[in-house]
């Protein structure tokens, strides 16, 4: 495996090493928090509970009865199986590109700023998809759900904004010093 120091005179700039895996990790992270708070917790909404007045004619399983509750919490494993590989995935791509300092990463500004971004992605995509073009749920049914609906949105643009901005305060890694792995 190379070492920073080779990465750094081969033009490999460590907040680009942070960035594929911290974004991985972030929309793995931001759908756990999704489908624990709102699905689980909350019980704000399922992943087909608002087929009822989708755009692409799923058929409607009511999460109020047991048999549609069931097939909701189906499509909750499959979704939170989806984000348990996406933190995996993310956790392996960090692990292999981190050579010195392992440890020390988690507490890099570019790592955790990459995550909010990856988070941000996550509310941005899901959001749009789910809630507008495919309409199978939303954040919160009923009135006002439109508000509910572009809140997450505009969470999903402020994570993106402020993780961003995060990532870039953190202090990459100088080619001769290898005392603090990949950032600040």
């Amino acid at each position: 495996m190379a070492n920073t120091a080779d990465e750094a005179r081969a033009g490999i700039a460590p907040t680009v090493r942070l960035r594929g895996p911290g974004i991985v990790l972030g929309v793995g992270m931001g759908g756990f928090f999704d489908g624990i708070l709102l699905h689980q917790l909350l019980r704000w909404h399922h992943m087909l509970s608002s087929t009822n007045q989708d755009r692409i004619g799923l058929r409607y399983y009511n999460p109020h009865t047991v048999s549609g509750l069931e097939m909701n919490t189906l499509w909750d494993g499959i979704f939170h199986t989806v984000c348990w590989l996406a933190v995996l995935i993310g956790l392996a791509i960090l692990y292999s590109r981190v050579t010195h300092h392992r440890l020390r990463v988690w507490g890099s500004r570019v790592l955790w700023g990459w995550m909010l971004v990856g988070w941000g992605l996550f509310n941005l995509v899901e959001g749009v998809m789910d809630h507008h073009i495919l309409g199978i749920h939303h954040v919160y049914a009923g009135d006002g759900q439109v508000w509910w609906d572009l809140g997450f949105l505009f969470m999903g643009a402020v994570l993106v904004v402020g993780g961003f901005l995060l990532q870039r305060s953190g202090r990459p890694l100088d080619a001769g010093e290898q005392r603090d792995g990949l950032g600040a």
